[in-house]
Order: C-alpha cells, then sequence, then structure tokens
C-alpha cells in the first residue's frame, strides 16, 4: 500500500474526498482506478470512504489554476455507487462549495482577510465561480448561523457566484435549439445552465410530484420510462450515448406546496435525489423563467431583473438567485453554501 495526503469535506448537502491534483496520476484512467479504490468499489463501498450513496461517493481534485482569471483549478469526479466507475462529466456544485476551504487549509492559497474569495475554474466544464469564504482572524471559519436544508444545524456561509455556466456540458443553453420538445409524448424542456437536466412535468408521467423517494425509486415501470427518454435526448443536448452517465439529470417538476416557486423531484440517473443539486436546482430555476417551458404556467415566478427562486425538494428548499441582464438573459447565478472540513490526514490505497 501506498499512503496520499486527503480532507474529506462536506461541500453543501454532500460529502466528498479533496485531493492535491499534484498528488495523483496524471493518466486519467490510472487516476480513476485509484479513485475507485479510495472511495469503493463495490454497492457498501466497504472498502473506502464513500458512504453507498450518490452523495457521499464524489470527490474534488484541486491544483493552482494558470489562467489569470482564476486562482484554482477543480475537477470533479462522481463515483458510481456500485458500478465500479466514476464518470467526470458533471459539475458538482455541492463539492465546489468546499473548494475554497481545500485550498486555504491545504496551503495552496493565502487569506485575504475577514472573507477571501477564491476563483474556482470548473475543469469538467469550462466555466467559473467565485467563491467567498469566511476567513476571519487568518483562519477558514466554519461556525455561523447560515441553513441549508439537506444539513443538521448551522454554519459559515459560502457564497457562491456563477459566472458564464450556460452550456456547461451541452454548448448552449437549450441544447436541442428549442425551449420544449416531445419525447415519447411526454413534452419535456431540456435545459444546461451548469448542468445538463431535462425537466419534465409529474402529471405528464402519471405522478403528482410530491411522491417520496423511496416511493418513486421503487416503481420501475415508471423509471424504465423515465430511463427511455433520458436516452433519447442524450444525443439531442449532445451528450452522447448517456446510458454510462450521470448526466441528463431527470428532474419532475409540479406546484409549490410549501410555500416555494416550484417542487422537484430530481434522479441522479435513475434513484430519486433526497434533495436537489446546486446546478440542478440553477437549471430548473432558469427552465421557470422561460417562456414555453414545460413549467410556464406551473411555476410561480416572482417579477423584477432579479428573481429569488425557491425549488422546493424531499428534504426542503433551495434558494436561487438569477440575476437578469437588459436582454432577459441570466447573466449571474448566487448560491448560499456551507462546508466544513471533517477529517484530513494520509488515504492509504
Amino acid at each position: 500500500m501506498h499512503s496520499i495526503p486527503y480532507m474529506q469535506i462536506r461541500g453543501g448537502s454532500s460529502k466528498g474526498v479533496y485531493f492535491r491534483a499534484e498528488d495523483l496520476p496524471t493518466d486519467a484512467e490510472e487516476r480513476n482506478q485509484l479513485l475507485l479504490d479510495a472511495v469503493g468499489r463495490d454497492a457498501r463501498q466497504i472498502d473506502g470512504l464513500g458512504g453507498a450513496n450518490p452523495l457521499t461517493s464524489k470527490v474534488g481534485i484541486v491544483s493552482p489554476s494558470q489562467r489569470s482569471d482564476a486562482d484554482v483549478d477543480y475537477l470533479f469526479v462522481q463515483v458510481v455507487v456500485g458500478e465500479n466507475r466514476v464518470d467526470t462529466t458533471p459539475n458538482c456544485g455541492n463539492i465546489l462549495a468546499g473548494v475554497g476551504a481545500f485550498a486555504l487549509e491545504s496551503g495552496m492559497l493565502a487569506v485575504q482577510g475577514e472573507t477571501t474569495t477564491v476563483r474556482v475554474h470548473m475543469l469538467n466544464s469550462g466555466n467559473r465561480c467565485e467563491l467567498t469564504v469566511q476567513t476571519p482572524n487568518g483562519r477558514v471559519a466554519y461556525r455561523g448561523d447560515a441553513r441549508i436544508d439537506g444539513v443538521p444545524g448551522t454554519a459559515a456561509p459560502v457564497i457562491c457566484s456563477y459566472l458564464d455556466v450556460a452550456g456547461s456540458a451541452c454548448g448552449s443553453l437549450l441544447p436541442t435549439g428549442n425551449v420544449r420538445d416531445v419525447i415519447d409524448g411526454v413534452a419535456v424542456t431540456c435545459i444546461d445552465n451548469g448542468m445538463p437536466v431535462v425537466v419534465l412535468r409529474a402529471a405528464d408521467l402519471g405522478k403528482t410530484g410530491y411522491e417520496s423517494c423511496a416511493e418513486l425509486s421503487a416503481d420501475d415501470v415508471f423509471r424504465q420510462r423515465l430511463e427511455a427518454i433520458r436516452l433519447k435526448v442524450g444525443p439531442m443536448m449532445h451528450l452522447g450515448d448517456v446510458s454510462h452517465k450521470v448526466v441528463p439529470k431527470m428532474s419532475l417538476i409540479a406546484p409549490p406546496q410549501v410555500g416555494g416557486h416550484v417542487c422537484t423531484r430530481t434522479f441522479i440517473p435513475h434513484n430519486c435525489h433526497a434533495a436537489i443539486g446546486v446546478l440542478g436546482a440553477v437549471s430548473v430555476a432558469t427552465a421557470c423563467i422561460l417562456p414555453g417551458s414545460v413549467a410556464e404556467g406551473l411555476a410561480v415566478v416572482p417579477a423584477g431583473s432579479t428573481k429569488a427562486i425557491s425549488v422546493e425538494h424531499p428534504s426542503g428548499e433551495f434558494s436561487v438567485e438569477l440575476q437578469l441582464d437588459a436582454q432577459g438573459q441570466v447573466a449571474r447565478v448566487g448560491l448560499l453554501r456551507t462546508a466544513r472540513l471533517l477529517s484530513r490526514g494520509e488515504l492509504y490505497v
């Protein structure tokens, strides 16, 4: 065996193992095999640090950036639970929320003052995000009053300001060229504003959109129908054959139930997510404000050029702030996340 320095950080409502790129193999396949050993290859992940759940089977790889508009480069790796493979297609906004803390705790970057802004270049998509981390007294602060659904208690806020995320994986905000398509008789909106998502009305698939995750995940006939749609839209969204990819995410929408603007049930890719991913929420929120999308007439859209969209999900809600330019296009996306360093040391593989 040999050891590799690591940190385990809760980023948003996910948990991941973070590495410096220099501590991992440069060959992508060799690196991926090492990460499978590190997180766990089987469904229980009994021989690794993963938690046998997609939300706890994630990896962040960070390195100093050579770009003038970024401080660090960040690669997200999803270990697909029980399938002995990884996927580097999507971004992950939750694991991104911990990148600033990792860069500062590892000495990769220096603290700037009471707060520190870390400019991140997301290698999965080529997009950028600015993270504002609380750093009073020259150290990363983890205690605070910020609360996010899916995470118990409160913590110091991490402000995530996403820049130029439209078309992150698909090349354009509406990769099919349409705001609405019909697949297998079901109207869908295929959108990529940070995460490729297929938005569908739950009622069009015979669901209320308020079912529990367990109920939806146990309905094999429904999931087969959902997967058939996903496989057909993959090439239409310029993602190719998606049978072995976690994107696009499939998000059922319904009218809000608890004071939000839209209710969601999201699949990543086959099981219902206990919450909703950060960038998945951004894409769904963006679909809500697009005239002609499947969300029109269903989502409640606030007025104004800055739209705070509350996306309801099975364990709470996720607030997304969309700032529109003079042409009505999304110019900036603001999100609140939190993060906490859980452990650091040497991982043996």
